[in-house]
């Protein structure tokens, strides 16, 4: 565990009187307040849904509450950068999104750096985005779409919960390798984009299944193709892109970290809560209907993760041209 330089002080001016606690000591009483999980997007979409779910499994495993608190903007920057600057003591969570790994090739200089200044705790999971479009969108499949937009170039409009959000990102990459021009109109979240799709404002969505699905399945919105190789086993009907765009391959996933020297112990208490959720019959069950799967990782294995992820976005940026704002 690292001390803040004034705290050290204080601690070493009286070391010989009162020894300092051990490291699990304070590992086993944590935590002994409530704890806020910073989510970078609007309440009421996708990743705000599985974040409560996993946040009401550690407030029960671990015996005070672990409340959600949504700091949307920036595609998540503004979540990261107020979790960055937090405390390194445990009772500020930050909900680590794929966006993550997309704004570190969008900043030339970004105020943080993810992977210097967030201590990644525990992936949560993996999620298939989908392709859909308001029913006035004549298209009904992928190629239809296709040929619709060609015959249209400019006029139709894809949404997405931000510039540099997987969303955005993900609808960038089909355009390049359908070869198609369409407008991107970014949203402070998924949510608010969602809504304004069903509203008909804009035409196409590359959103995540977890937000859509009941959409889709009550006739509000038509699925198109999901983004992953393999179809989901959700919509299994489905086909997804690649089939009709060869090698087009994408998906959003979304985990936990912590402000950098965040004791380890505190860490890898979280990471072993977390993982206990995702193995549970319960939240397993829930996290199938809503179309995820879980992403059991150690904090190293999480993190190596994080870093292929952003190589592989970094070259779907440069190739796309995508800027922030």
């Amino acid at each position: 565990m690292k001390f803040p330089r004034r705290r050290f002080l204080r601690l070493a001016a009286c070391a010989a009187a009162v020894p300092a606690a051990s490291h699990i000591a304070w590992s086993q009483a944590y935590p002994v307040r409530p704890v806020r999980i910073v989510v970078g997007l609007s309440p009421g979409g996708s990743v705000d849904i599985v974040a409560r779910l996993i946040g009401q499994w550690l407030s029960e495993r671990m015996g005070q509450p672990f409340i959600v608190e949504n700091r949307p903007g920036a595609a998540g920057d503004i979540a990261t950068e107020a979790v960055a600057r937090a405390p390194p003591d445990g009772y500020t969570l930050l909900i680590v999104l794929a966006a993550n790994a997309i704004n570190a090739t969008l900043h030339e200089r970004p105020n943080f750096n993810l992977v210097r200044d967030i201590a990644l705790v525990a992936g949560m999971v993996r999620v298939p985005n989908v392709m859909e479009v308001n029913p006035a969108v004549p298209a009904k499949t992928v190629p239809e779409f296709i040929a619709y937009a060609k015959a249209n170039p400019g006029k139709l409009s894809f949404a997405s919960g931000g510039n540099g959000s997987s969303l955005h990102v993900i609808g960038e990459m089909f355009k390049m390798m359908a070869g198609i021009d369409m407008v991107h109109v970014p949203y402070r979240g998924g949510a608010p984009a969602l809504l304004d799709l069903l509203g008909g404002q804009v035409q196409v969505m590359f959103d995540t299944i977890p937000q859509s699905i009941e959409y889709i399945r009550s006739g509000k919105l038509r699925a198109l193709g999901v983004t992953t190789a393999t179809r989901a086993e959700v919509l299994p009907d489905l086909p997804s892109i690649g089939e009709f765009v060869p090698q087009f391959e994408a998906g959003s996933w979304w985990g936990v970290g912590v402000p950098k020297d965040t004791p380890l112990e505190i860490v890898d208490e979280l990471n072993s809560e977390i993982n206990a959720g995702l193995t549970d019959p319960r939240i397993r069950t829930r996290l199938a209907e809503l179309g995820t799967t879980p992403l059991l990782l150690t904090p190293a294995q999480f993190g190596a993760f994080v870093g292929a992820e952003t190589e592989k976005w970094a070259k779907v940026v440069k190739f796309s041209g995508a800027r922030r704002d």
